[in-house]
């Protein structure tokens, strides 16, 4: 099953409002070894494939973050094999980033932040005949990474890092939220998402055709944070696509009996969620 292609809900391109374009260019294209995919003087476009994956935009008056906010946790970008992940560790280990972890059972993964401090995953996932579900919820931990296996596997590959593996898409994306039970009625209720993984009441994971998750919802910033103001650098949106324009526009009338605003443009159409993210609904 391939959870990131059609008929499947899956996450594509996250746009990021950034202070420093060229600077995080550099860092996108030079350490994360992504490929410049199209650029103007304000706007970058970096993914694998031919395909952007990440769009960087620079605007006039932005302010770093300086307070708590709904927003972006992380984005988490999905590599096609563990021999790619193991490749990645090298090379980020060799240019001596601060790395974080973890075995989630479902997945093996890595964390770290831009120079702007929105949080990254890069991760592989484990055959999903592997995971384990009980009464509709897939099994997650946060257990130590086996970094040596990696490490191992990409030696055993005899490839050296070359960038961002042909293949990597937009695993998932992981938010910040205001009201927990608000975000899971309208990841639910409107979009269409099913809940597989709760976590007392603090963070919600959510999916289509029982991935792991396709969103992560958390209230770790705080009950009842403002959304991330429109001057503030962080998160601008990010993409969710459709199987096709029966289903989009289906949710899109879900949405707007919940109460929400969809914007119709030509190549997408837009709508937030209750705590302010912007979310591009494609086709």
């Amino acid at each position: 099953m391939n959870f990131h292609q059609k008929p499947v809900t899956y996450t594509d391109e996250v746009g990021l409002k950034v202070l420093n374009l060229e600077e995080m260019k550099k860092f996108y294209q030079e350490i994360l070894g992504f490929q410049v995919i199209s650029e103007t003087e304000s706007m970058v476009q970096l993914g694998t494939d031919g395909k952007s994956l990440i769009r960087l935009t620079a605007v006039d008056g932005l302010e770093p973050k300086s307070e708590r906010y709904a927003g972006l946790y992380h984005f988490a970008v999905l590599l096609p094999s563990r021999k790619d992940l193991g490749k990645v560790l090298l090379h980020l280990h060799q240019q001596g980033l601060r790395l974080g972890s973890s075995d989630h059972l479902v997945s093996e993964a890595l964390y770290l932040s831009d120079p702007e401090g929105n949080g990254i995953e890069i991760y592989r996932d484990r055959d999903p005949e592997e995971w384990s579900w009980n009464k509709g919820e897939v099994a997650m931990a946060v257990d130590p990474l086996d970094a040596e296996g990696l490490l191992e596997e990409a030696g055993l590959s005899g490839e050296s890092w070359s960038g961002m593996p042909s293949g990597t898409v937009m695993g998932h994306v992981h938010l910040h939220v205001s009201n927990l039970d608000e975000a899971e009625n309208f990841y639910t209720d409107g979009l269409g998402f099913e809940v597989v993984t709760s976590m007392g009441g603090q963070a919600l994971f959510l999916a289509d055709r029982k991935y792991h998750h396709h969103i992560g919802l958390n209230v770790w910033n705080g009950v009842g944070v403002p959304p991330l103001p429109e001057q503030t650098a962080g998160l601008d949106f990010y993409t969710l696509v459709f199987a096709d324009e029966a289903k989009r526009s289906q949710v899109a009338e879900r949405l707007r009996s919940l109460g929400a605003e969809v914007t119709e443009a030509a190549d997408h159409w837009e709508t937030r969620d209750p705590s302010g993210n912007k979310i591009r609904l494609a086709v």
